[in-house]
């Protein structure tokens, strides 16, 4: 991994040999998607919906079952994800604001998908203290090989004080809740069983890394094993991260944000025993959806990383030398994109984050 300091990523040049197609319109805020089949696609829409798609058609009425969920600010329903046997047990996923404005926390059920509805529905995590206000749930899910899952769990938000009278995002670095972790649990909810911090005392059993502010992309790489996440930086100071087990990645401690009102939050940009991000993104991309690109739709993106963004309105393409960033270019959405992700039939999605949001498949150029 590069050690700190890094040189900040601003502008980057247009990616060529691509072009965008429309599968879906009119969705509210859609936050997730995934395929069932080639043809069958579960979005989740942040107010509080789940949206089947068939070849195409959205399905009038949402899926049944699912959970009440706090839609407010950055709350509602967010990321969904299937069992790695879905095909035999039916189980989806879905991750949630749950609560109320003075009480909330990140939550995931999972239920039984029949039909059209959600059966069996129940709560298999949630962060074991509350927070108010509307902001900072993380929330992404990523399937690991031995059928555990890695969900991201957000500080908590800005200038919110902890109920120990300090600001909420120090608890990052407080390993006796999730507030700003990466946590690994069994697919019934449970802590994975010989997980980092296992034998650390005052320490979560659940725990993978820590240190975070609030990761809104997740993605296991099958080809490597390697695990990626991006994040929210404040005021600029977003994150490209290589995740490993145990590792603490400095917020607020070390970061290259800068509070909303301009100071910096931390006069330091690593610190040994941190570690440091891959890229840092200032201006701010505010990143969300992640994905390593293994389809053959467009040869020459394979291996790459593909980081969507919500105020840079773009998806970020980066070329890699194993662990080192080689390139990067952008592929400007014109919306913000908040999730990306490889479909079945190997070409690259991505949602787009608005009062009408779209689901867009990026085909290639007849030249590529």
């Amino acid at each position: 991994m590069p050690e700190g300091p890094l040189s900040l990523s601003g502008d980057v040049p247009e990616a060529e040999g691509w072009k965008m197609e429309v599968v879906v319109d009119s969705l509210e805020h859609p936050w997730s998607v995934v395929w069932i089949t080639d043809n069958e696609i579960l979005i989740t829409e942040r107010p509080g919906r789940l949206r089947r798609v068939f070849a195409g058609k959205m399905i009038t009425e949402p899926v049944s079952g699912v959970p009440d969920v706090f839609a407010d600010g950055q709350g509602g329903l967010l990321d969904v994800s299937l069992h790695p046997n879905f095909n035999q047990n039916r189980y989806v996923y879905i991750t949630y604001a749950s609560g109320d404005k003075e009480q909330n926390r990140t939550t995931i059920a999972r239920g039984n998908l029949i039909d059209h509805t959600l059966v069996n529905v129940e709560v298999i995590f949630q962060t074991n203290v509350y927070k108010e206000g509307n902001q900072h749930f993380g929330s992404r899910m990523a399937w690991l090989p031995d059928s555990t899952f890695l969900v991201s769990v957000a500080d908590g938000g800005n200038y919110i004080r902890f109920k120990d009278g300090g600001w909420i995002r120090e608890q990052a670095q407080n390993t006796t809740n999730q507030l700003g972790s990466v946590v690994n649990l069994t697919d019934d909810g449970n802590p994975a069983p010989n997980g980092p911090f296992v034998e650390r005392e005052r320490s979560l059993p659940e725990l993978w890394s820590y240190g975070h502010r609030n990761i809104q992309g997740l993605a296991y790489d099958s080809a490597t094993g390697r695990i990626w996440a991006n994040e929210h930086g404040s005021r600029g100071g977003d994150e490209l991260n290589l995740l490993v087990p145990g590792g603490n990645y400095g917020w607020p401690v070390v970061t290259y944000s800068r509070e909303y009102h301009y100071p910096r939050i931390s006069k330091m940009t690593t610190q040994s025993g941190m570690i440091d991000p891959i890229v840092v993104w200032t201006p701010a991309q505010a990143p969300s959806g992640l994905v390593v690109y293994h389809g053959d739709k467009i040869p020459s993106w394979k291996g790459n990383i593909f980081s969507g963004g919500l105020r840079g309105q773009q998806v970020r393409r980066i070329t890699l030398d194993g662990e080192m960033v080689t390139g990067e270019e952008k592929l400007t959405i014109g919306s913000r994109v908040r999730d990306v992700r490889q479909g079945p039939d190997g070409y690259l999605y991505i949602l787009t984050d608005e009062k009408i949001g779209k689901l867009i498949r990026i085909l290639p150029t007849e030249d590529e």
